[in-house]
Parts: C-alpha cells; structure tokens; sequence
C-alpha cells in the first residue's frame, strides 16, 4: 500500500511547540484541550504566521519527539514493503530541515513533500491511506477516495464521530487498527 502521514501533531506532539510560541512571542496561551475546532482564534492571522514560521525553524523542527510507537510503526510498514510518502503542511524552504529530522529519528520514507496542498500530492502518488490531524485534510482525502486515518486530538474529534476515519488515542492503537488493511493489501500483492 501506498500511505501517507502528517508530521506536526501525527509524527509528534506538535501543539505545546506551538502554544510556548504563541507564549514567547506574544504571551497569548493556547490550551491544547480548549482546541476544539482547526481554527486558532487567540492569535490575529499575522500573529499565527509568525508563530508557525517559529515552530518551523530549523531548530524547532530538530528538536522534535516522536510519539511513542510511530517510528517503529513506520519502520515495520516500510520493511513490510509499503511506500512511505511524508507529506507536512510547511513552506519548501522547511524540506532540509524535515528530511534531516526524519533521518535522525530513523523514520524511513520513500517521499518528502512539504506544501499546503497534500491532497493533491497524495492523488498524483495514489496513495492508499492518509494519516493526518486536520478535519479538512481528512474530508478531502475521504472525498478523493482515500482512506483517511488520525490520532485524536480536540480539534478533530468531530470529523471522527461524523466520519467513516480510523481514529486511534495513540500510535499502538493506529497500528492495530490499520493492521487489517495493510495485511490485506499484503496478500493481493
């Protein structure tokens, strides 16, 4: 199978590098469990940028940790023969940066595209299986006939009740639930 994954808030914990931002820069809080919906309403549209061009340096993206269980989650579908295609919601300029960080985590992958149009790439590679934490990504993947699957966070918790997502708490239980899909796929190939 062909399978795509997010990184900020589906290979990592994205949010508290976003909310010490919005700290630092402008001492706003952003609570990750008040984040009910994708929008981000305590920070002006140019405050946002701001905050999303900091957690995107260089150095932020460094520094980021995997959630327990997707680097080897994504080692063994690899060995297993499926294509990895990473696909983040960053400017080009930030693609050294994530594929360094990729490689120093050990995360394997076959495609690196950084842009704000995944949908798109994930069509033109045919990808089976879009892992990613925005309502919107997912809609659209579902509509463009990909299944879409997320971890759970506040803000996508409506689009896992109204629709047909694999949604999991964490990387074990993605694993598990994605586990019949991908060995399915195993045995027509």
């Amino acid at each position: 199978m062909r399978i795509a994954l997010d990184i900020d808030s589906t290979l990592h914990h994205y949010w508290d590098t976003l909310s010490q931002a919005a700290r630092n820069r402008f001492g706003i809080e952003l609570p990750y469990e008040e984040q009910f919906d994708w929008g981000i309403t305590r920070l002006k549209p140019k405050q946002l940028e701001v905050v999303i061009a900091d957690t995107h340096s260089d150095e932020a993206i460094l520094a980021g940790t995997p959630y327990p269980g997707a680097v080897e989650t994504v080692q063994s579908w690899h060995s297993a023969g499926h294509f990895i295609h990473i696909t983040s919601h960053r400017a080009g300029g930030c693609h050294p940066a994530t594929s360094a960080w990729l490689e120093q985590i050990g995360l394997p992958f076959d495609d690196l595209h950084c842009s704000y149009d995944k949908i798109s790439r994930c069509v033109e590679l045919e990808i089976d299986i879009l892992v990613d934490d925005s309502p919107a990504n997912i809609r659209h993947a579902i509509e463009r006939g990909i299944t879409a699957a997320t971890l759970v966070h506040p803000w996508n918790q409506d689009v896992c009740d109204e629709e047909p997502v694999i949604c999991a708490r964490d990387w074990p239980e993605l694993e598990r639930k994605l586990r019949p899909l991908l060995s399915r796929a195993s045995r027509v190939a």
